[in-house]
This record gives C-alpha cells, sequence and structure tokens, in this order.
C-alpha cells in the first residue's frame, strides 16, 4: 500500500515548506496540497492558492511526487487549468499527479462571484473538462462544442513530460461522480469517515466499470484520512485504521493533516511505509 501526506496551504509559507522538505526526506511518495479559496472550517483562516504552490512544491520537493487533491472543476476554464498542469508537470520534471472533483465550497463561489451549479451540473462539468483536458494533452491541437466549454483549434504545447499524460485522479463518493471516476480516472480517492463507507462506493465503483466496459483493477483505489494532530487520540484511531482499509482492497492512503505535524509523528507515519 502506498501512503501519502497532505497539508492544506492554510499556514504560512515557511511552515508549509517545512513540511514539504520533511515529507520528501522521510520518503513518502506523494505530498499533497489543495485547490480552495477559504478555510474550509473558518471561511476567514489565511488560505494561499493551491496551483501557484503547487508549483513551489515541484521545486522543493525533490524525489516524491506532488499534486492538488483536488481541484475545484468550476474554478478554472478547463483548457487554462490543462495549460497550468503542463506547467508544473515540467516545473517538477514529469513527477506531477492531476487531481480533479466536482467542487462543493459553496461560500467561495459566491464571494468571488464564481457560478455554483447544482450538484448534478458540476458532475456534468466535471466529466465534460476531463474529456477536454485529456484531448489537449494528447492531441496536436482541439476543437470542441460541449454542454458547457467550447475549444476552436485549441492548443496545448508543450505537452506533458509524463506520456501520454499524468496520471488523473478523480476525487468522488456517490455513484454519479463515481461513475466519472469510471470513465476517466488513473485512480481514485475518497474522503472517508469509516472503512465501511468506503467499501460501499469502493463497490459502486466496479459496478460503474462493468457498466462502461472497464477493467475495474486499472483504476487505483484510494482513500483520504483527516488527522488531527491536536488530539492525539484522534490520530492513533485513523492511523490504526489503515489496516481495515488495506484489507478492504484500499491501495493508497493520504494522510491529510488539519494542523502541521510535528517531528515525532511524521516518522511514526513514515515507518507505516
Amino acid at each position: 500500500m502506498l501512503i501519502s501526506v497532505k497539508l492544506a496551504p492554510t499556514f504560512d509559507y515557511a511552515t508549509l515548506e517545512r513540511f514539504w522538505r520533511a515529507a520528501d526526506d522521510l520518503g513518502f511518495p506523494a505530498v499533497w496540497n489543495y485547490d480552495h479559496f477559504y478555510g474550509l472550517i473558518e471561511a476567514t483562516d489565511p488560505t494561499l492558492e493551491g496551483w501557484t504552490t503547487l508549483a513551489a512544491m515541484a521545486v522543493v520537493v525533490k524525489r516524491a511526487r506532488v499534486g492538488c487533491l483536488v481541484s475545484g472543476v468550476t474554478y478554472r476554464n478547463p483548457a487554462v487549468l490543462a495549460k497550468m498542469a503542463v506547467t508544473v508537470d515540467h516545473i517538477c520534471g514529469g513527477r506531477m499527479d492531476f487531481g480533479l472533483g466536482a467542487g462543493w465550497h459553496e461560500a467561495e463561489h459566491r464571494g468571488y462571484g464564481i457560478d455554483f451549479p447544482r450538484a448534478g451540473t458540476r458532475v456534468a462539468m466535471l466529466d465534460e473538462a476531463l474529456t477536454v483536458i485529456r484531448r489537449l494533452w494528447t492531441e496536436e491541437s482541439v476543437t470542441f462544442t460541449g454542454r458547457f466549454f467550447t475549444l476552436t483549434d485549441a492548443l496545448c504545447e508543450p505537452k506533458p513530460i509524463q506520456r501520454p499524460h499524468p496520471p488523473i485522479i478523480v476525487g468522488a463518493a456517490q455513484p454519479r461522480m463515481l461513475r466519472v471516476a469510471a470513465r476517466h480516472a488513473d485512480e481514485w480517492n475518497m474522503p472517508s469517515t469509516s472503512p465501511q463507507e468506503w467499501i460501499t462506493a469502493n463497490g459502486h465503483l466496479d459496478t460503474a466499470c462493468a457498466e462502461l466496459g472497464r477493467e475495474p483493477s486499472s483504476i487505483r483505489r484510494g482513500v483520504q484520512l483527516f488527522l488531527y494532530p491536536d488530539r492525539p487520540e484522534q490520530v492513533d484511531a485513523q492511523l490504526d485504521s489503515i489496516a481495515d482499509y488495506a484489507q478492504a482492497g484500499c491501495q493508497h492512503v493520504v494522510m491529510s493533516f488539519y494542523q502541521p505535524p510535528g517531528e515525532e509523528l511524521l516518522r511514526r507515519c513514515a515507518e507505516l511505509l
């Protein structure tokens, strides 16, 4: 099982850089941030922008893969996002994973004047955006007329270092989103509160793969576990649950810290590698 670590860019830059360097030095295979403009618990929490932060991570982190888990499809035109991702892939020498989801944080949409359509529409946007992005990464030029996005002889040069394209990770929990993952994802990730919740969603993904004629084993299965370092008992319970996820077929655990972990805790997590 892969075990990687994540820290949201809701801390000052020096703190983030220390975390990235420490995680890289300890041998974690990937280090992640997230893509939001407001804090998740308190909207007023200072939050650095995810993709510019990811570009910095791509320089600081020398061995591990880097990625944003996940970006929101509503925030950027997918052609622009494809170009941003290619840039980060070149900065890090081909170590970027590309995560995308339907978005959910209504307050930041409202505050910034970004359209926030109903959930079903956002899922359809994600499906269409991933189609566009994959084509931009792999085709010489793209003309596309869809429900949400239109491209005319669109170019995306240079192409990503990773061929045919960077791994696509879809964050999903509900059946409609899992169908998008079945169509597009190289890896599926789900924020989970219990192994049983994850097992249920994993079964829905298998069903979606069968309906679309895709081999289920071609999608790596992942989970995101949230850890609160200021609550040691909560951390212990989350780390203990990893064995249950592994037994259920989970292949990748992303440990997402709500506060920067101390050196001792990060080393303890690295011992699970």
